[in-house]
This record gives C-alpha cells, structure tokens and sequence, in this order.
C-alpha cells in the first residue's frame, strides 16, 4: 500500500486546487479525498477536480459516497434550483453539520490508511453559516482528534481570504480560471451563490 504524507479534502474548487499545489511545493505524497454527500453538482466537481488538480496527485483520487445521509434534505446543495425563477440565500445552501461530517470522513480514513496530516482548505469568509465552520469549533475538533488518535487537522488557509488564496494561486501558477466553486449550479458559476459571490470578487481584485 502506497504511503501518503497528507490527506487532502478536494473538491475542484479554488480553495483547496490552490492547496493541492500548495502541498506540491512542499514535496508532500498527496492522497486527495473527494466526498459525494449527494450534492446536485458533484458531476462538474468532479471532472474539474480531474482537470486542474496537479498531475501528479490524480491517479490517487479517492472517492467516499455518503449521499444516503442528506437523502431528504431541502437543501438547495441538494435538490437544485430552477435559477432563472427562484432566488438562493445562503440560508437556503445550509446541510446540517456537513464540515464535522467531512472532517470525521476525512480523519477515519487518513486513520485507517496511516496518513498523520488531513489538510482542509476552509477559509475565513463571511457567509459561514453553519455551528461547524467557526474558528472555535475547528480548534476544539483538533484537539479531540490529535488526544484520542493520530491524526492532526491542518488549515493553513483559515485565515485567509478568499483573494488571498487566489493570489497565492498565482504565484504557484494553480488553474484557478477553471475551478469550479458553485453550490447552486450543476453546470456553470451561477454568479450569485455565496461561493460565486466571493470568487468573483476575489478575482475581479487580482
């Protein structure tokens, strides 16, 4: 079984594509971890994952599918909006719990596979709505992992903005024109989703 360094959440998006190569510069075996919690867009996360993640880390791609939990959820993440008749609030994008989710998803299996690191691209932005996306609850989640195993949480990005990250993006020359961040289209950058909405504002101020 190969042996990896770090275990990094990966979606396709520009947050953790820019980590991907963040990773790369520092030398690190990368095992990429892409979650399917149902969400209507995971097709077009997918493929660009594929796409603009360093060539290097794609044969090892790793996909975990825990649809059945949001299964019935009204989320607009998953049952997709009509966007030419319907308007989407961040509100309307919450999953409860999704980051303790992914995080637990993450750990176990960087656990079971002897990978010490999970690296997680989360970011300081203004549109967190969830209990699970505070700086207080990343520190606490942490500490209990790191005390009752051995895998440690990594979030270098916590701290960023959104135009930081993507100005560090093109300083290790990431493709970050062809991420894909978008939770309220399955095809294309809505443009007014809280994702897009940040994106699109960092981008404009490169």
């Amino acid at each position: 079984m190969q042996k990896f360094d770090a275990l990094l959440m990966a979606s396709g998006g520009l947050d953790s594509t820019v980590m991907a190569y963040w990773l790369k510069k520092q030398g690190k075996s990368v095992l990429p971890l892409f979650i399917d919690y149902g969400q209507h867009f995971k097709e077009e996360e997918f493929n660009t994952l594929q796409k603009v993640i360093p060539e290097e880390f794609k044969k090892d791609i790793r996909v975990v599918r825990v649809g059945d939990i949001y299964i019935n959820s009204n989320s607009r993440m998953i049952n997709e909006p009509d966007l030419w008749n319907e308007e989407v609030e961040a509100d309307d994008l919450y999953l409860p719990y999704r980051n303790l989710l992914f995080l637990s998803i993450a750990s176990s299996l960087a656990q079971t596979e002897g990978i010490a690191e999970v690296y997680s691209a989360f970011i300081n932005s203004n549109h967190a709505k969830e209990i699970d996306c505070s700086k207080s609850f990343f520190d606490q989640l942490g500490t209990l992992l790191e005390g009752y195993g051995s895998v440690k949480v990594c979030m270098p990005f916590r701290d960023y903005s959104k135009l930081e990250v993507a100005q560090l993006g093109l300083e290790l020359k990431v493709p970050i024109a062809i991420t894909y961040s978008c939770q309220a289209s399955s095809k294309f950058h809505c443009g007014v989703c809280p994702n897009c909405v940040d994106r699109i504002n960092a981008l404009n101020n490169l």
